[in-house]
């Protein structure tokens, strides 16, 4: 079996760290390329740990040692390089022009969405979403706006698509699903207590949970079977509702990839309607 890239395999044991291995693997997912070169007792003073609880995050994750585990890292790191995936310089951001710095931010943060693991994960969302049986979708506040634009772009493709009201409904809609469903839940900074509970929810009752969010231990993220992220190690200061529909985009695209000839049926039956009701000025 291949191995699992190391953001997912930290994500996977997280439950099971101590709370200082915690710390050291909040601090090596946030600061992924400064602490790739860092020694044990670097890492350490920076998450406000021992050098000996670092060692033993290590061994926690299945390394045979704290070496190991940072030529993992430092590998994953130079495969994202690459030409495809490198991202531009700190000083393209500092431009007097606001509004070519924030398309800059953008474009860095679309570009991050094609890394090696979030493809993997896109993927892995797209075979469970034309699976399930039914499909719940869940967002509040900033969130609810792309939980929205997934609902309808869902919608016009498949059948059994609901999306929650942002003022409740979670638990009534919740009641009727399977354990051949999925619940989507969108959480962005900052994150809504609600949003968490609901996922707490969802993962209890051991119905697949999909989560797009901005960082793999999002407090969302850390309980999700699927996390696709948006803005990891981004370092752009701002959060992009772009990044989050680019990435929406990028699901359907898999599932009509996929699914088309469900799509094509499904699509078919709504065009008769839109045509018997005179839904579109055409």
């Amino acid at each position: 079996m291949e191995p699992l890239p190391f953001q997912q395999l930290v994500k996977e044991k997280f439950p099971v760290l101590s709370a200082g291995q915690k710390k050291v693997a909040n601090y090596l997912i946030e600061n992924l390329n400064q602490a790739a070169f860092k020694t044990a007792f670097q890492i350490g003073r920076q998450a406000a740990v021992s050098e000996t609880t670092v060692i033993r995050l290590s061994y926690a994750l299945g390394f045979e040692s704290f070496s190991e585990m940072q030529t993992i890292i430092q590998e994953e790191l130079l495969q994202q390089s690459k030409p495809e995936y490198r991202n531009f310089s700190m000083k393209q951001y500092r431009s007097a022009d606001p509004f070519k710095r924030v398309i800059l931010n953008e474009i860095q943060l679309l570009k991050q969405l094609i890394n090696q693991s979030n493809v993997q994960e896109i993927w892995k969302a797209v075979d469970c979403l034309i699976k399930a049986d039914q499909i719940l979708i869940a967002g509040h506040m900033l969130s609810h706006a792309a939980a929205y634009w997934f609902s309808y772009m869902l919608s016009s493709i498949r059948d059994n698509v609901t999306l929650c009201s942002p003022t409740g409904e979670f638990f009534e809609k919740f009641c009727n699903l399977t354990e051949n469903s999925v619940v989507v839940v969108f959480s962005l900074p900052r994150y809504s207590n609600d949003t968490i509970k609901l996922a707490e929810c969802v993962a209890e009752h051991g119905i697949c949970l999909i989560t797009v969010t901005d960082r793999l231990l999002s407090p969302v993220g850390r309980i999700s079977d699927i996390v696709l992220t948006t803005e990891e190690n981004a370092q752009t200061g701002s959060n992009s509702i772009a990044s989050v529909i680019s990435l929406v985009d990028l699901i359907i695209e898999g599932i009509h990839e996929k699914d088309q000839e469900r799509i094509q049926s499904h699509q078919q039956k709504l065009e008769k309607l839109y045509s018997s009701f005179d839904v579109f000025n055409e």
